[in-house]
């Protein structure tokens, strides 16, 4: 999911103090950051003055994603009176608090050795509340959970058959949250929330051709250093697959979280998952 998520071109061209539950909830929609998919697929045909040739163009690549990961979420109190908690939101529980149909996709763009490539996530959740139906008659938690990366890329080694990107940008996180609870023996009340932040990054992405129409790719990004969260990363290992000129498939896992105070505690979340993707070279 640095993410979402990014496709690079081919080697010789031109291409997320709340109780634990709902924050374990909330968290499980930061499906982002950067995705780095691998590219397509060399192509043995291209010839040397026709490749050259396409290293000068601009080329733009659209990736939409599905990832489906498991949300393991710790929140540990400053006060060390009050025990710590853990919760771990299933790709089940995930989708069945769905809202509305998420977006997960990127974009890069490439001119030579250098490349710029955008990521956005946005995914709406919302769980019931038992209140017991004393004081309030029911209630319903949401939120919402943005995360979009921006990078930008440079790729100092380049052969036929493999090339290496290094990766600089920044992976912002949003959450907006509310909680409404219906008249019972208190009158109805609704309670909004939210928290945003932003964190450096720096990146590695690298490519290998296997043959045959496959490849594959191994990214990694880490951030934050302490200026907003403590940690920011993500890591995403695929087979990539050239199914036809200007399209390539993707299949593999991602993972990505952060750790970051908050004014009462430290959360630590991490999103581990597979998924697929693919990619259009336009």
């Amino acid at each position: 999911m640095a993410a979402m998520t990014s496709a690079a071109a081919r080697p010789h061209q031109a291409k997320y103090r709340a109780a634990p539950w709902l924050m374990a909830v909330a968290v499980a929609t930061m499906l982002i950051g950067i995705w780095p998919d691998g590219p397509r697929a060399q192509q043995p045909s291209q010839q040397p003055d026709s490749a050259a040739s396409d290293t000068r163009r601009i080329e733009v690549l659209l990736t939409p994603y599905l990832w489906v990961p498991w949300i393991p979420t710790d929140v540990t109190p400053f006060d060390t009176r009050i025990p710590g908690r853990s919760a771990t939101v299933d790709p089940g529980k995930l989708i069945s608090h769905l809202t509305w149909v998420p977006f997960m996709g990127s974009a890069e763009l490439r001119y030579s050795e250098y490349g710029a490539l955008v990521d956005y996530l946005h995914v709406p959740l919302k769980a019931g509340i038992n209140t017991r139906g004393i004081l309030f008659g029911s209630g319903t938690a949401g939120s919402t959970i943005d995360i979009g990366t921006a990078m930008g890329l440079y790729r100092p080694f380049s052969k036929p058959d493999q090339y290496l990107d290094l990766g600089l940008g920044v992976r912002a996180w949003g959450l907006r949250g509310n909680i409404s609870l219906t008249q019972g023996l208190l009158p109805a009340v609704s309670v909004f929330s939210g928290t945003s932040w932003a964190d450096p990054l720096i990146s590695a992405r690298y490519h290998h051709e296997l043959g045959n129409g496959f490849g594959a790719t191994a990214y990694g990004d880490v951030g934050g250093f302490g200026i907003s969260a403590h940690v920011d990363w993500q890591f995403v290992g695929s087979i990539d697959y050239a199914a036809r000129p200007g399209l390539d498939l993707h299949f593999g896992v991602r993972g990505m979280g952060f750790d970051k105070d908050t004014k009462a505690s430290e959360v630590d979340v991490k999103i581990l998952g597979p998924f697929l993707a693919l990619t259009l070279h336009l």
